[in-house]
């Protein structure tokens, strides 16, 4: 039980408590996946072997696996198909690694290069106006890595929400009843579209990590993230745990991150365009974008994508994506998602509604169409998965990163210290030194 709590709860970005460890955890350079000989060997020895049951989400045997996530379960491809590969352009530099930032928090302060140990960072790119302007891979994870990506998957699913929505083939005020009826005696059956994207819904389902959260453990069970007990008799696959959520609460009150609410979406997306979450990929952004290598999503036993935490992709692939975002749907001048979508995205929700959730290092935030979206001077907003995973747009500075790590706890809240300032650090200076 134990174990399968801990891996339910990586892929559901649940809230991890910080507790005191002895000995002391192990810093980037201790963890070093190559250094630690994780899976090396035919067959690796029992001290180097890690496998589904027992070890990919235990620190530091994570600073592998999540750069081979697929190695540990069904997955689906989200296929780039034959088109050709459109390189992004270079035009690197070699004053970033010095560029210093204060933490928030007060600590003394810190440099880029450093920060990225500090975060335990796999793989990091930097596109400035559309070109590549720093690139760095650490550990197993080189450019053609397919790296889990976590939450930041529900960005994409977010978007082709908005996109569909500002298309005309979807409407956001509908019940989600209307798309899957399936729903309408559980807790999203009242809610609407919109709810579901912006994550207003009342239902009574728990994200915080705990060894009592049944919640939790039966989603991880239904869904195929950890092995069910031999007595298991639960849903079998998201979808059927889905039909189980009640509602608690009004829906529309307040925004509140609840993961089922992606699954949930993605369905309404199938059942809109006829097509699963891993064609819609395909043909928003696998197709589209000139991507290097195909996508995987994690399935449930019954075939199902995982969408709220599932796909695994390359790091320049997750930079395209983060690009055309930046480009206002559009990239190298193709319409890929309508320019009133990604408005739509950056205008935000309502802080005041996300300010119920209680994100301390998030002041003045809102999440709109599974975005983040800081409402800052420089219009910032981005995607964020558990253990360091994100695209973060910065527009006044036409700045796009595109990050992947192995962090040891999973909340955003332990790495947002040492990546917020440094992403906007970097962003004044690109800024303030164009080239």
């Amino acid at each position: 039980m134990r174990g399968s709590l801990g891996l339910i709860a990586a892929l559901l970005l649940a809230a991890t408590a910080v507790t005191a460890q002895t000995p002391p955890r192990p810093d980037a350079a201790a963890s070093d996946p190559v250094a630690l000989g994780w899976m090396v060997g035919s067959p690796p020895p029992a001290d180097k072997l890690i496998t589904a049951d027992d070890g990919i989400f235990a620190f530091p045997k994570t600073r592998w696996s999540f750069s081979n996530r697929r190695q540990f379960g069904p997955t689906v491809a989200v296929a780039r198909g034959s088109a050709p590969i459109e390189p992004l352009p270079r035009a690197e530099r070699d004053d970033i690694d010095a560029l210093t930032f204060t933490p928030i928090g007060g600590s003394p302060p810190m440099s880029w290069k450093e920060s990225l140990a500090a975060n335990y960072t796999d793989a990091i790119v930097v596109l400035h106006k559309g070109r590549i302007v720093y690139e760095r891979y650490f550990g197993v994870t080189r450019p053609e890595t397919q790296h889990i990506a976590f939450s930041v998957t529900k960005s994409f699913v977010g978007t082709i929400a908005a996109a569909l929505v500002a298309e005309g083939r979807l409407d956001a005020a509908a019940p989600v009843s209307r798309y899957v009826p399936e729903l309408a005696k559980s807790g999203f059956g009242d809610a609407t579209v919109r709810q579901v994207m912006d994550m207003t819904t009342g239902l009574a389902y728990d994200e915080t990590y705990s060894p009592t959260n049944t919640d939790l453990v039966i989603n991880g069970y239904a869904g195929g993230l950890a092995p069910r007990p031999a007595d298991y008799r639960g849903p079998n696959g998201f979808y059927a745990y889905l039909t189980t959520v009640a509602k608690a609460g009004e829906h529309g009150a307040q925004f509140k991150y609840r993961t089922v609410n992606t699954d949930a979406l993605a369905w309404i997306l199938a059942r809109a365009t006829g097509k699963p979450i891993q064609a819609l990929f395909e043909d928003y952004y696998w197709s589209t974008l000139g991507m290097e290598q195909d996508g995987y999503l994690h399935v449930d036993p019954v075939g199902t994508a995982f969408a709220g935490g599932g796909l695994s992709l390359a790091l320049r692939d997750l930079a395209r994506f983060g690009e055309m975002m930046r480009g206002g749907g559009s990239y190298r001048g193709k319409r890929i998602i309508p320019a009133a979508a990604v408005a739509d995205i950056m205008k935000g929700a309502s802080p005041a509604d996300f300010a119920k959730a209680d994100y301390k290092l998030l002041p003045g935030w809102s999440y709109r169409s599974q975005w983040w979206v800081s409402h800052n001077a420089h219009g910032a907003y981005a995607a964020r998965g558990i253990h360091g995973q994100a695209v973060y747009i910065d527009p006044k500075a036409e700045m796009v990163i595109a990050r992947f790590a192995s962090h040891p706890l999973s909340a955003n809240a332990h790495l947002d210290p040492t990546s917020l300032p440094a992403f906007d650090a970097l962003a004044r200076h690109l800024i303030a030194t164009p080239r």
